[in-house]
């Protein structure tokens, strides 16, 4: 059985373009995600949040590309 560790580590050197870039971009990205499911967002898939963590939650989300990103440049305004 893979660790969690091997899970992202496949996840992020997948060959899908939309697939998160590195480790720390996807840590960043499920934080946030944690966030919006600690504050009431329903879950993106289909998981049981009584037996599941926001955080466990999240992070299947971001791995499995249910969660939109978008990565801007140094010096980019928001609004571009």
């Amino acid at each position: 059985m893979p660790t969690p560790t091997d899970l992202v580590e496949t996840e992020v050197d997948g060959g899908n373009a939309r697939e998160v870039d590195s480790k720390y971009r996807l840590i960043i990205l499920a934080a946030k995600r944690s966030k919006q499911l600690q504050r009431g967002a329903s879950p993106r898939i289909e998981i049981d949040p009584q037996k599941h963590k926001p955080t466990r939650i999240a992070l299947e989300e971001v791995m499995r590309g249910r969660v939109q990103f978008d990565i801007k440049q140094d010096g980019q305004n928001p609004a571009e």
